[in-house]
């Protein structure tokens, strides 16, 4: 046999360390899928490794019940929290909540007789499941999903409930409850109970979850024999402090989101479990208008191993206001304890504490805790036996019972937690809370995902972020403010110039956990969407996009300009803008005639300005006057795109364009629609919108 020379050994060392590093799946060098999986595995005092068999670990862990969740936003992943220990509590099941995506789903056949399980699913995007109900979703729905067993029906001993989120405003509304629930029967499975399905679109989500599992919990009581009991609080967690620590100790969590990032070693990959602090390298108005702002930032993540395509999303993690920290601490007592140190513990094998630890009383409030949403009635009846007078415990018990009462009184004046608790308690403080009360009914803080205003072929190491600044006035209430434009607000005000930003009344933590932030840094990743520019750029694109909406469109229109630039054949490319007026809110004005400059007569701005006349007039009526081009350029396979407002805006574009069809074609409605949903299933037309 030929002697090995040293390049053969290198080769063949390169080859071991690859197969090695394929087979474990990386954690030889230190990398685990979710980077909180270390301080999870610390607080809850268990080991790294878990099976991914469900009835497995249903098994270990004694439970009878699983909820199941597919969540985007955390919403779905609350109400199934809700759903557990409510099912605990009242009926005295052993549940656990379970994410999709942390199991295998081929033994689904041996789910045990007197089990049950519950699926909470949102639908995302046109019908798509969450990121974490992917592979799910591709298994059960698929064509033959194969079993351990032979049994036949294959799911005839599970037993399942379900409930699903959308949006109405959508086309494909539910789809993911809709499809799952019919997928389950398709294969035996026995649902009890009709599906639920709550609509963000109405605004009516929260009323539509309580209105269905009121009588789902008594079709499960039949079903399965349980007996309701009075329900009492049980922690989830247990809250220790710390005294022989202090918020300086170096292993005490701060806000930081992980180990990495509490050593100073963060490192890729960067993702929804583990941000990238990335500079703002650039930040400036967009309005002219002094009562409203509108930010531009580019935010530079050179160095990050972050890459983008344009289409794509941006996910900023906020952080709280001072102002609405200090009101929480100070309402709930905790305002001279907020810098004591705890420890948070899961009192259930299969609970996960939703942060690292040991921390703060303020870290969790300030970086953790979405305290500025909208209160849930559940949770404000869950909250009334611990009222510091009867007359608070009275008021609560009924806010939590009488649905008009809740809506007059709390969500008609939009009151956060804090704000809801001082309401009913006056000045009295809400001292006998347990705080793992509020680690389980306030959800978790979720970045907030803003449409790239950039071109990755332009400027592929920095993204652009258009954000318009929330601040909506309340008849005899302080002003609603939107969490984290105004925390990017303050961060514009620090860059230029501002040593305490103060945007609209509220304070900021700018530098961060321990000052890491310093220079004006904020938390994001990125997240890759299906909004994209056709392969072929010769192809034409009508896009629509008022206000901010226009903020992918400004990406789209500096790519086709950079395209034509080096020489790429450029199709037709109109952009259907709006906004009030162009004196005031005109986004990018100077820009457009740039592009112009470059794309010539293949790229035209239509604008409506809707408060300039006597008359308002809005995009959608802009198309309609264009209405013959628009069916010429569709008529070529152009590409359309829709972004901004669902309920209203985007909603009415799609009318108007069936509208267009049906009469430049002489067809009726009806088969004009039938070729719209046909652009959608084609991917031919696009939308990218929020309620």
């Amino acid at each position: 046999m030929a002697q090995l020379d040293t390049l053969d050994m290198i080769v063949l060392a390169a080859i071991l360390v690859g197969t090695l590093a394929y087979f474990t799946k990386g954690t030889y060098w230190g990398v685990t899928k979710d980077p909180y999986a270390s301080s999870y595995a610390a607080a809850n005092g268990s080991k790294a490794g878990k099976t991914r068999n469900i009835v497995e670990k249903m098994e270990e862990s004694n439970k009878n019940c699983v909820v199941f969740y597919g969540s985007q936003t955390g919403t779905a992943e609350d109400y199934a929290s809700r759903l557990a220990k409510e099912g605990k509590s009242r009926f005295g099941l052993e549940t656990m909540v379970a994410d999709l995506e942390d199991y295998d789903y081929e033994n689904l056949d041996t789910f045990p007789e007197g089990h049950v399980a519950m699926f909470v699913l949102a639908t995302y995007g046109e019908g798509e499941p969450t990121d974490n109900a992917v592979d799910f979703n591709e298994f059960i729905t698929g064509e033959g999903p194969s079993f351990t067993n032979d049994a036949d029906p294959p799911l005839g001993n599970l037993k399942f409930v379900a409930f699903g989120l959308g949006n109405n405003t959508y086309e494909h509304y539910n789809s993911m409850v809709r499809n799952v629930t019919a997928a389950l029967e398709k294969l035996g499975a026995q649902r009890i109970g009709a599906a639920g399905e709550g609509d963000d679109g109405a605004g009516t989500m929260e009323e539509d979850f309580l209105a269905w599992k009121d009588p789902m919990w008594t079709e499960l009581q039949e079903k399965m024999g349980l007996e309701e009991r009075e329900a009492v609080y049980e922690p989830v967690f247990a809250i220790t402090e710390r005294e022989n620590l202090t918020k300086d100790s170096p292993e005490v969590y701060l806000g930081e989101p992980n180990k990495m990032h509490l050593e100073g070693t963060a490192r890729g990959p960067f993702n929804a479990h583990n941000p990238y602090i990335a500079p703002i390298a650039e930040s400036r108005e967009l309005f002219t208008d002094k009562a409203r702002n509108c930010l531009h930032m580019e935010i530079d993540i050179s160095g990050s191993n972050l890459s983008y395509q344009t289409g794509d999303h941006i996910a900023i993690w906020p952080t709280n206001s001072g102002k609405e920290t200090d009101r929480f601490l100070n309402v709930t007592g905790l305002l001279s304890k907020r810098d004591e140190v705890i420890s948070v513990k899961a009192l259930d094998a299969t609970a996960k504490v939703p942060f690292p630890t040991p921390t703060t009383y303020d870290a969790v409030v300030r970086y953790h805790m979405e305290i500025c949403a909208p209160v849930s009635r559940q949770f404000i009846a869950t909250l009334a036996p611990f009222a510091p007078t009867e007359a608070a415990k009275a008021e609560m018990a009924k806010l939590g019972s009488d649905k008009d009462y809740f809506h007059e009184k709390i969500s008609n004046n939009y009151l956060n937690i804090a704000q809801a608790l001082q309401e009913v308690g006056g000045d009295e403080k809400w001292t006998a809370i347990p705080f793992s009360a509020f680690i389980e009914g306030v959800n978790k803080v979720q970045p907030r995902y803003y449409s790239i205003s950039s071109s990755s072929l332009v400027q592929k190491d920095k993204i652009s972020v258009t954000a318009i600044v929330e601040s909506i006035d309340l008849k005899d209430r302080e002003s609603l403010k939107g969490v984290t434009t105004n925390y990017l607000l303050a961060l514009k005000q620090c860059q230029h110039g501002d040593s305490s930003p103060d945007p609209h009344g509220l304070t900021y933590n700018i530098t961060g956990p321990r000052n890491k932030y310093d220079g004006v840094h904020v938390p994001v990743h990125v997240r890759h969407s299906n909004f994209k520019l056709p392969s072929d750029p010769s192809k034409p694109v009508i896009m629509v996009g008022p206000g901010t909406g226009v903020a992918p469109f400004r990406a789209f229109v500096q790519e086709r300009a950079q395209q034509m630039k080096s020489g790429q054949p450029v199709g037709r490319t109109l952009l259907f803008f709006g906004c009030r007026k162009q004196t005031e809110d005109f986004l990018y004005s100077n820009e457009w005639k740039g592009y112009k400059e470059i794309l010539g007569d293949k790229f035209d701005l239509i604008t409506a300005f809707s408060r300039e006349g006597e008359t308002k007039v809005y995009v959608q009526h802009r198309l309609q006057e264009r209405a013959k081009e628009v069916n010429q350029l569709l008529e070529q396979k152009a590409y359309f795109y829709v972004c901004g407002d669902a309920a209203n805006m985007a909603r009415e574009v799609n009318t108007i364009l069936g509208k267009i069809i049906s009469e430049q074609r002489s067809i009726p409605e009806a088969k004009a629609e039938e070729i719209v949903k046909g652009m959608r299933s084609a991917n031919q037309y696009q939308e990218d919108v929020w309620s």
